[in-house]
């Protein structure tokens, strides 16, 4: 169906079940890939360094989170890349992936209530409406 996915994952069971769709798409592709790419926003990076102050102990559970969406491209023998970034998860996810020549971006929902969508608006809203490609939301 797709050759090239953008995976948005933070290790969350929704990112969980997002990986499991993407590999879907890709399944049966001559050439599948997924980058996967993982944003930390200012706040979760302060929190990181008062709580951790090293900053290879950051990095090791950064990577940590991501073990469970990197077991599953492991065992399905999917060729995937991680990208670390840094900012506000939505536009950076959109960035990202208008930089590149995806196929689809597929990131899953947090399934936030009205009120919060209209006041903060959500990262799964932002990427659905800023992204160049189809943009797929697992909920």
């Amino acid at each position: 169906m797709y050759q090239t996915i953008l995976l948005a994952a933070d290790g969350s069971d929704h990112s969980l079940r997002a990986v499991r769709h993407a590999i879907g798409l890709v399944k049966g592709e001559e050439k599948p890939h997924i980058d996967v790419v993982y944003v930390v926003d200012g706040e979760k990076s302060k929190t990181d360094v008062l709580h951790y102050g090293n900053t290879d102990v950051i990095q090791t559970k950064r990577k940590e989170q991501l073990m469970p969406v990197e077991d599953v491209l492991k065992e399905k023998n999917i060729p995937y890349e991680i990208h670390l970034k840094h900012g506000e998860p939505g536009p950076s996810i959109v960035k990202f992936a208008n930089e590149g020549t995806y196929d689809c971006v597929v990131l899953g929902s947090r399934g936030l209530n009205q009120l919060q969508t209209m006041v903060l608006g959500s990262v799964s809203h932002k990427v659905a409406k800023r992204v160049e490609c189809p943009v797929l939301i697992i909920k």
